[in-house]
């Protein structure tokens, strides 16, 4: 059991990594691309579409499902924020109720991604890896963005050394 809950936290510190820098954006920024990759927003719809696809039915139905339209997610569109996290509370709602259904007798269970067999565990890191990449890209996006105006969502460069001494006296952990 403390492997599912490992797990569902490392989805829910990610989660919170695109949050933070989705939050230091514009509004008009979520749509547009940092050079000629894709936006916030494509990537918010494809994350949510994964999630949705690969969480729903998570044990008993194939990952894929054949309502997901997969390269709609990577159409360019304009979107509000509100719009945004709408989309993106959807595909991380299904993730975290999937989840939170699971116990430890399940890691070892099968389930299938676009017919392939793995075990529940595997699924689950798997996902985990594809969030937390799309997730950097996110990161980076809005940084780029931002400029010299971005606000660090992990310890900021130069300040390692003031992080560690913090730790040492009882300070957070949280970066």
């Amino acid at each position: 059991m403390d492997v599912l809950r490992s797990i569902e936290s490392e989805f829910r510190r990610y989660k919170r990594l695109a949050e933070g820098a989705i939050a230091q954006l514009d509004d008009g920024d979520l749509s547009r691309p940092a050079g000629a990759g894709n936006s916030i927003a494509i990537l918010v719809w494809h994350i949510s579409g994964n999630l949705k696809s690969r969480f729903t039915d998570f044990l008993t139905a194939d990952g894929e499902k054949p309502w997901r339209a997969r390269d709609e997610e990577f159409v360019s569109r304009s979107v509000t924020r509100a719009q945004l996290l709408e989309k993106w509370e959807e595909g991380w709602t299904v993730l975290f109720s999937a989840v939170g259904t699971l116990n430890g007798d399940d890691l070892m269970r099968t389930v299938t991604i676009r017919s392939q067999p793995l075990a529940v565990h595997e699924a689950l890191e798997r996902s985990l890896s594809h969030a937390s990449y799309h997730v950097g890209q996110i990161v980076y996006i809005a940084k780029s963005l931002r400029g010299d105006r971005w606000k660090y969502l992990s310890i900021p460069p130069g300040k390692s050394e003031e992080f560690n001494k913090a730790l040492k006296s009882g300070g957070s952990r949280q970066v």
